[in-house]
């Protein structure tokens, strides 16, 4: 019987192996390492905004903390977005570290994207909204009277730059039948102060003319308000579809021209039904 002997691995071979093993290994952790050191920015804390939200006031955005290879520069969109802080949309050329608030951005809240960029890749991360923006305070305005107790200021005691306005008007009947003969309009107004004003002069006229009549000029009372009566004239009804009935009306300080100083102009529209009666 023939005895098998055990082969032996020569001592050489078994050192080639682990050589190749401590090779392969560090070779592994090299590119790991190369797979880290070369990864696209990825953000560990959101940017921040400083300053305060308020009109005329400039907001500063902070980078937040990112990780990635070196270097990393950075970019910046800011966003304006609802008092929620959500629909957001870019600002258009608001592409800087800073943001000066305007007038647009009142009662609204600002966010800031902000995008990170190395040899890898971008990414970009976004700042939590800022508080709602206040406007800024206005100054009182000039021209204007002051009224004692909620009363109508005098037309005569309004001055530029404050104006006359028309605010509101009504009519009676507030449609216009096909057969009718005579309507009136209550005409209020104000001025830009947001006072009512006593003593105005206003005039209304149907456009196109021939409609009805052109009432006097006539003043406003107390409150502001005053009443003009129309009567039907044979221009009246201005086509055979016509749904409105379209009025200009003027409002000037007594003895200004109508073309310059406080006056005021409007068109309104009366709804109209010919097939009323």
């Amino acid at each position: 019987m023939r005895l098998l002997k055990s082969r032996t691995r020569p001592r050489g071979s078994r050192l080639t192996m682990m050589v190749a093993l401590l090779v392969l290994g560090a070779a592994v952790v090299a590119v790991a390492a190369t797979a880290h050191s070369t990864a696209k920015p990825s953000n560990s804390a959101p940017p921040t905004i400083s300053g305060t939200a308020g009109e005329g006031s400039t907001l500063t955005a902070a980078n937040g903390n990112w990780n990635g290879s070196q270097p990393i520069t950075f970019a910046y969109q800011w966003q304006r977005c609802d008092s929620n802080g959500g629909s957001c949309s870019a600002i258009s050329g608001a592409t800087q570290q800073t943001y000066a608030l305007a007038k647009i951005d009142d009662a609204n809240t600002l966010r800031v994207r902000v995008i990170a960029t190395n040899s890898s890749g971008s990414s970009s991360a976004t700042s939590v909204p800022t508080g709602v923006v206040a406007a800024t305070p206005q100054a009182a305005p000039t021209g204007c009277p002051t009224a004692s107790g909620g009363a109508a200021v005098s037309a005569t005691d309004v001055s530029s730059p404050a104006r006359l306005q028309i605010d509101q008007f009504n009519a009676t009947p507030a449609v216009v039948p096909g057969n009718m003969s005579s309507f009136s309009l209550r005409v209020h107004v104000g001025d830009t102060c947001g006072q009512a004003v006593s003593g105005a002069d206003v005039l209304a006229t149907a456009v196109p003319y021939n409609q009805v009549t052109v009432p006097a000029e006539t003043q406003t009372g107390g409150d502001g308000w005053v009443t003009l009566q129309f009567n039907r004239l044979k221009g009246f009804p201005a086509s055979a579809k016509q749904e409105l009935l379209v009025l200009f009306i003027r409002a000037r300080k007594p003895g200004e021209s109508p073309l310059a100083g406080i006056t005021t102009s409007r068109l309104v529209s009366i709804p109209v039904n010919l097939r009323a009666v």
